[in-house]
């Protein structure tokens, strides 16, 4: 169980972080970069969800994912190791991205098909959940860094992020009356004809 007594450490003043195995590393590390995005995630889907109302048929979805990614979190801030722990580091689990998936193939069901791309907007609760959308594909690009640079990251984290834009994505249709108010693309609609 996590236990804060105290807010501030000055570990950080000279630019560099504890890890959650207590290693410590530069603030501009790939894997500080990966989970400070995931934060940034789940902030912006935190402002969605007020935009949405906690009666909004998406708020308990958008909870859920709230606490999957403090495990995606937990799992990033601790880096493999083959040296034995006296503890268990929490781990992303495949079932939580099977679950994503189960929500996106549900409410996209409602959805008529796309004929444009379509540009981030409509209600503010849409708007918002496009940047949550941006924000965890950023996510999903330090995660890929992270593992491109040589560290071991378990395959349901970086599974999951880019589940979970393709559902940011269809929540936002959702919140645009079903897809009926997006605002759509209009490819070369400001240039001189």
């Amino acid at each position: 169980m996590v236990k804060l007594t105290k807010i501030y450490t000055r570990t950080g003043d000279a630019g560099a972080t504890r890890l959650g195995d207590m290693s410590q590393t530069v603030k501009h590390d790939h894997r500080v970069a990966a989970y400070g995005d995931i934060d940034e995630t789940n902030s912006a889907i935190g402002l969605a969800r007020c935009a949405l109302g906690a009666d909004h048929e998406l708020d308990p979805v958008l909870a859920r994912i709230q606490n999957d990614l403090f495990d995606l979190g937990a799992d990033l801030c601790v880096p493999e190791s083959d040296t034995p722990r006296d503890w268990q580091p929490l781990r992303m689990d495949a079932g939580q991205t099977t679950w994503l998936e189960g929500e996106i193939d549900r409410l996209n069901d409602r959805l008529d098909a796309l004929n444009s791309f379509i540009l981030p907007g409509g209600t503010e609760a849409a708007a918002r959940l496009h940047m949550a959308r941006t924000i965890c594909r950023r996510a999903e690009r330090q995660i890929s860094a992270l593992i491109a640079s040589g560290n071991i990251v378990g395959a349901p984290v970086l599974t999951y992020a880019n589940r979970l834009s393709d559902l940011l994505f269809v929540m936002a249709r959702i919140t645009n009356d079903d897809g009926r108010s997006d605002v759509l693309w209009v490819p070369g609609a400001s240039r001189d004809t």
